[in-house]
């Protein structure tokens, strides 16, 4: 929490977060042109964001993608805000790219990270097995097919209606997964993008991260739907309670 404040009590991180909250996945350069400030200048700050976890990088080739990662200031909400204002809403509350197309050199465009306190094969099984995932999905309570190369999972409403359906085109046992993503809420013409796990244990807790990729145009608002199955996940394996929405 104090590297979080602190972080956000600058005006000029201030701007970058909102720089990125407009258009995310922005180079250094990118981000310097915003500002009138040296290059090192805007360094140290975007190093300072980067340690309160409030954006996370990833390298591809010569250049370095900075991203938004909004789960620690969900976690601010949770703590000092939701208690007051919504204390029952809460409760309630790469193929290889393609298929053959090589995406190692591309960059995603969205990323988003958190810290799960659990095991390896916890997060592994919660991500892998249906029926961890209709569990603390936010909004399903009936999912159909594990997580199998090949094989296709579905995501399914109160209503019966498919929300989702995932292809699991890649895995690296309890270390990634890959899965195209096919947003069946936003109707049947809706393109399909492709998105990763990565898993990466730290002593006792787990790294998970999520890059999603070949995000089409009007897609921008799937970042609202990742923060809250990740916030679901993280309670349900850290307490054994999902964050399902009123339904």
């Amino acid at each position: 929490m104090e590297h979080i404040f602190k972080a956000l009590a600058d005006p000029t991180r201030q701007k970058l977060l909102d720089a990125l909250r407009l258009r995310d996945g922005q180079t250094l350069t990118d981000l310097e042109a915003s500002l009138e400030m040296t290059r090192f200048g805007v360094m140290k700050h975007l190093n300072l964001l980067e340690d309160a976890g409030l954006i996370i990088t990833r390298k591809r080739g010569r250049f370095k993608y900075h991203y938004l990662n909004a789960l620690p200031l969900q976690e601010v909400m949770d703590r000092w805000v939701a208690p007051f204002l919504q204390p029952q809403a809460k409760a309630l509350s790469d193929l290889k790219t393609k298929l053959e197309k090589d995406t190692r050199m591309s960059k995603p465009d969205f990323m988003m990270q958190t810290f799960i306190r659990c095991t390896q094969d916890a997060l592994w099984d919660a991500l892998t097995q249906a029926d961890d995932m209709a569990r603390y999905h936010f909004a399903c309570n009936t999912v159909q097919g594990n997580a199998v190369v090949g094989d296709t999972t579905t995501f399914i409403r109160p209503d019966g209606s498919a929300m989702l359906k995932q292809v699991t085109t890649a895995l690296d046992p309890k270390s990634k997964i890959a899965m195209t993503f096919e947003p069946k809420f936003m109707g049947p013409e809706a393109p399909t993008s492709h998105m990763v796990y990565l898993i990466e244990p730290q002593g006792d807790v787990c790294q998970l991260t999520i890059e999603h990729y070949d995000m089409a145009p009007g897609q921008e608002g799937f970042a609202e739907g990742w923060a809250r199955l990740t916030a679901s996940l993280k309670s349900y394996l850290e307490t054994g309670e999902a964050l399902k929405m009123a339904m």
